[in-house]
């Protein structure tokens, strides 16, 4: 199994090699009307390309430099273009790239690029610039899923977040940790390969336990944070909760400061999820009002009850909404005892008519609500601060680094079990491996390159 799982690397590794020889070309901005696109270029051939297509020698033309040009077919112009070099290895992709910036109709924007492709580039993949740009070592896979994150940022924090990571923050805060692990899988490698040579310090059990136990607590801070992170980044998915006419569905409204629910004094209005996004200083809620929690003999209204039970199960956060001008009923007890173990925030609506509990007190109708949302910035605090640091962005990151962290702890579990060194080294692999991951640069060879830059022992 080990020969085929080789020969299939190589046959992988022949066909990007390959697939890299080729240029390629795409559509750089977005497919539609506007006042410029931008079609690039990366490749070898790009320069002699645009060469053929413009009938202007760029040979001799120096990087990071805009040229005036027209694009021709035969003998016809087709569009009065600017034509934008960067020579290999200073550019986005580590190869020759062209911009080609052209009127920006969707029908002259697709004839250019027709062209190009039929010059001798072809239609690029998906991803393939920025893939490029990491197998040529422009930037680590942590920094290309900034790029993207970028792309798809929907609020401050998540661009912020983005631009962190396309400056390498990721590679920094894995750094001490890689350089730590490293550091103690080659003295264990050296103990056990040169246990001659007495100017080699002997590692033992003592030594190695307190380094890679704190190692295991730095990662696990590190995890936390993440995670924690991801909740703002992503979103918290809340859902109101509460009896028929206690003002959810106000209180939904309230929040997205708009009339998306249905609003009567009649129980039982809303049959079905009503869902809706809000962000408070930076803290993004998605809304989910559900049907009111009664015993009802009604089939409808029953599906509706049991779809909010199913909302209930996935929610990261849950508001429990209570009529504050009554004694709680039997179905808010019961309503109270069901989401006694979840993240929750309870809520005394309909203060305007003078609430009988202490507690949150709101009156969705009259939008008076800030006590709630207060309490919601706060008890997101420590998740809001961990979203605005360097920290891992996505769950690949996070899920490499969680694996990192188990090998550690099995290496410190074998170590208190009395196992060999040469034994635990294999743990510890499995923990460095993992932790290269998250930047996409992992492999035996580079941890026996570094093992071996480290010790010069003349043999």
């Amino acid at each position: 199994m080990q020969g085929v799982d080789k020969t299939s690397t190589i046959i992988v590794e022949n066909w990007r090699v390959s697939m890299f020889q080729d240029t390629i070309a795409a559509i750089a901005t977005a497919d539609a009307m506007g006042a410029i696109s931008v079609i690039r270029i990366s490749g070898s051939d790009a320069i002699q390309i645009v060469t053929d297509l413009t009938g202007k020698d760029f040979s001799d033309a120096k990087g990071y430099t805009i040229h005036y040009a027209t694009i021709k077919e035969g003998n016809e112009s087709v569009d009065e273009v600017l034509v934008s070099l960067f020579r290999a290895p200073k550019s986005y992709t580590g190869e020759d790239v062209v911009e080609i910036s052209c009127h920006g109709g969707v029908y002259i924007t697709r004839k250019v690029l027709s062209l190009i492709l039929g010059a001798g580039a072809r239609m690029a993949r998906r991803g393939e610039f920025t893939e490029r740009a990491f197998l040529s070592g422009k930037m680590d896979l942590s920094q290309a899923e900034g790029i993207n994150d970028l792309i798809w940022a929907k609020d401050e924090i998540n661009a912020k977040s983005a631009i962190h990571s396309l400056k390498g923050s990721v590679a920094k805060l894995m750094r001490p940790l890689e350089e730590d692990l490293t550091q103690i899988i080659s003295n264990i490698e050296v103990n056990i390969d040169y246990p001659e040579y007495d100017d080699v310090h002997q590692l033992t059990e003592e030594e190695i336990l307190p380094r890679a136990e704190k190692w295991i607590d730095d990662i696990h801070q590190i995890i936390v944070t993440a995670q924690q992170s991801a909740v703002i980044k992503e979103g918290i998915n809340t859902v109101i909760l509460g009896r028929p006419n206690v003002g959810k569905s106000s209180l939904l409204n309230a929040l997205l400061e708009e009339d998306k629910a249905i609003v009567t004094d009649v129980a039982g209005t809303t049959r079905d999820l009503v869902e809706g996004t809000v962000r408070l200083n930076g803290i993004t809620l998605n809304l989910i009002d559900t049907a009111g929690i009664r015993k009802s003999d009604d089939a409808i209204e029953q599906i509706g009850i049991t779809k909010s039970l199913q909302a209930l199960e996935k929610a990261q956060l849950v508001i429990v909404v209570l009529d504050g001008s009554e004694e709680l009923t039997e179905e808010d007890q019961e309503l109270l005892e069901k989401t006694k173990n979840h993240n929750r925030i309870v809520v005394y609506n309909k203060k305007d008519k003078d609430s009988m509990h202490a507690g949150i007190s709101i009156s969705a109708i009259q939008k008076d609500i800030t006590e709630l949302t207060n309490a919601i910035v706060e008890k997101y605090h420590s998740e809001y601060i961990a979203a605005n640091s360097d920290t891992l962005n996505n769950e690949r990151q996070i899920g490499y680094a969680l694996q990192a962290e188990q090998a550690m702890n099995d290496a410190v579990n074998a170590l208190h079990a009395g196992v060999e060194l040469d034994l635990v080294t294999i743990d510890l692999e499995k923990a460095w491996t993992a932790l290269r991951q998250i930047t996409g640069k992992a492999g035996k060879e580079d941890l026996l390159d570094e093992i071996f830059s480290r010790f010069c022992l003349g043999k």
